[in-house]
């Protein structure tokens, strides 16, 4: 029999990664394993979520000044409780809530911290439009005892996996451990994420930027004169592009990881530091984009390199594929 593609589940991967580190405790395969375990929690009550009464907001506002959907509080209460308790942890944060989430006191404390936005995208929820989880995992340094608010106020570059959960015609699981971006499609039949997209790279040039369009009046004149080059009509410098938008962050980051091209949330002038929040969207996304080898800014530098002084500091961002980025970048710095 002559197969043309290995039959590789998302546990077994994470195992046989953990054999490319001599010191591996597997605390950390562990890690991995529960964060698996509670995207398929999640993505059970999306998918049936009209007919469980999940649907709707719950007339509350999150710490970003956002609407708290009944989805975005289960999804938020379920990471919580499928990641508190296995002593691989000293602290976690969540867009959700306002301040860091502690471990339990009846639970031991870990290594790691955890900083997730449970449910990216979840404006989008009642209209059955893609939505997502995504999740950043750091090494603590603190020296011990439960975890601190400067235990989730790392660089990005500190990060030792991140990653996302897609909810949408499929489910799929994509992380990075600093080894390449890999991607896992759930097989509901048998309630195992399936190896689908190994070493993922993201072309070095698209066709495709993605970018809310409708606050081009409030741009800069530097983003506005991007825009106008990459949508004229040049077929010898593959223009123009084509504009795609979700409004889900992960929807909009991940087809820009697979095509290639630019995803970008820059400030304007009534929000000159965007939307997106720097530690739970931009810092793991980042991390993705650049292991598979593109590229993410905030306009004037590597988003990685940004040092977050508040769990819910926002920052522009622009990503992709590395010569759309530049290009861009030399747009936003007046070189062109």
């Amino acid at each position: 029999m002559t197969t043309t593609k290995k039959l590789m589940t998302l546990e077994r991967f994470i195992h046989e990664q953990e054999h490319l580190y001599p010191t591996a405790t597997g605390e950390f395969s562990e890690l991995l394993h529960d964060l698996s375990v509670a995207a398929k929690l999640v993505w059970r009550e999306v998918s049936k979520a009209g007919l469980v009464n999940i649907l709707g907001s719950t007339g509350r506002t999150n710490a970003s000044g956002d609407a708290v959907k009944k989805l975005d509080e289960f999804a938020d209460e379920t990471i919580y409780r499928a990641m508190d308790y296995s002593g691989h942890l000293c602290v976690m944060a969540s867009e959700e809530n306002e301040d860091i989430l502690q471990i339990p006191e009846e639970y031991k404390s870990g290594g790691y911290v955890l900083l997730y936005d449970p449910l990216d995208g979840s404006s989008n929820i009642d209209a059955n439009i893609t939505i997502g989880s995504i999740f950043s995992i750091y090494k603590r340094v603190t020296p011990g005892g439960k975890g601190k608010l400067e235990d989730c106020l790392q660089q990005g570059l500190k990060q030792v996996a991140a990653g996302y959960i897609i909810y949408g015609s499929s489910t799929v699981f994509v992380y990075s451990t600093g080894r390449g971006v890999h991607g896992f499609t759930l097989d509901p039949s048998v309630g195992e994420f399936v190896l689908s997209n190994e070493k993922i790279v993201i072309p070095q040039k698209g066709k495709i930027y993605s970018m809310n369009e409708g606050n081009y009046r409030n741009w800069d004149e530097s983003l506005q004169k991007y825009i106008q080059y990459i949508t004229e009509d040049d077929k010898t410098t593959g223009r123009p592009y084509s504009l795609r938008y979700i409004g889900t962050m992960v929807g909009d980051a991940h087809r820009t990881l697979m095509y290639g091209g630019i995803f970008a949330y820059p400030g304007d002038k009534k929000n000159p530091e965007g939307k997106l929040r720097l530690c739970y969207e931009c810092n793991p996304m980042a991390y993705i984009i650049e292991q598979a080898g593109g590229k993410a800014i905030d306009g004037k530098q590597r988003i990685l390199d940004i040092k977050p002084k508040a769990l819910h500091q926002h920052t522009p961002v622009f990503l992709g594929s590395v010569e759309d980025v530049n290009l861009c970048e030399e747009f936003l710095q007046g070189k062109r």
